[in-house]
């Protein structure tokens, strides 16, 4: 079964048209990785798939249904479905660790304040932070921590669907090499679907089991990373040469 399918997607920014006739499907239990260069589209279409924007044309399914069909009711139904991590965490500074991985159970969990502690505490050790870590603010963690809190907070209403734009994004190669362990994990325990953008080759061949190459505002390949290497277009020898030497020189 496919838990998303993009069908047709025509999406305009401005005057420039950033999507032309894309067609994507990911199927459950794959960990599927957009890629392609600045400005590509990868993080719109992302969006598109969340509900935060819409295509011009095309259709996006999420569970099989439009991802805005329905009243708000079923349209909130079908969202606590899917968690996201935001390329930046996009944690409330006001707020403790704590409090913002309670955030999606107070307002969409109906449970208890006591029923809320006890799975905030297992989030928070599924991502491998210890209670201590709890009344921390956003303002008092590291970049790594960062991410963990918002994987923490996207997990907490227990989704089928994970959406993660730039997961390694700013960690050092120690600190992405142990978030990408940990997300691999997380499919496995959880039995997740995982979509997710990122420009680091390291997280692309550690992580991903699809990969999905974005330019010329399409879709111009999908498939494993060794299909993805064969397919002879110049711009995917082009980009993979290209990041192979900025991710070495990165890691010098």
């Amino acid at each position: 079964m496919n838990l998303v399918e993009l069908e047709g997607i025509w999406t305009r920014l401005g005057q420039e048209w950033v999507h032309r006739d894309v067609n994507l499907a990911v199927a459950r239990g794959e960990l599927l990785a957009l890629v392609g260069g600045s400005g590509a589209g990868k993080t719109t279409l992302l969006r598109h798939i969340i509900g935060l924007t819409r295509p011009a044309r095309g259709t996006v399914r999420v569970f099989g249904e439009p991802i805005h069909a329905g009243n708000r009711a079923a349209q909130q139904a079908r969202r606590q479905r899917f968690g996201v991590l935001f390329q930046h965490g996009a944690l409330f500074s006001a707020l403790t660790v704590y409090d913002n991985v309670a955030f999606p159970l107070r307002e969409f969990g109906g449970l208890h304040e006591d029923e809320i502690r006890a799975l905030v505490m297992s989030r928070l050790a599924q991502v491998e932070l210890e209670p201590r870590h709890a009344q921390l603010v956003p303002a008092q963690l590291s970049g790594g921590m960062v991410k963990r809190v918002a994987l923490a907070r996207a997990l907490a209403l227990e989704p089928e669907l994970l959406l993660l734009d730039e997961p390694t994004a700013g960690l050092d190669p120690e600190r992405s090499a142990g978030f990408v362990k940990l997300i691999r994990s997380l499919h496995a325990q959880l039995g997740l679907t995982v979509v997710f953008v990122t420009h680091d080759l390291e997280t692309l061949s550690a992580l991903a089991s699809q990969v999905a190459v974005m330019a010329e505002h399409r879709i111009l390949v999908a498939g494993t990373l060794e299909q993805v290497h064969q397919f002879e277009h110049p711009f995917i020898q082009n980009f993979f040469r290209f990041r192979a030497v900025v991710d070495e020189r990165e890691g010098l």
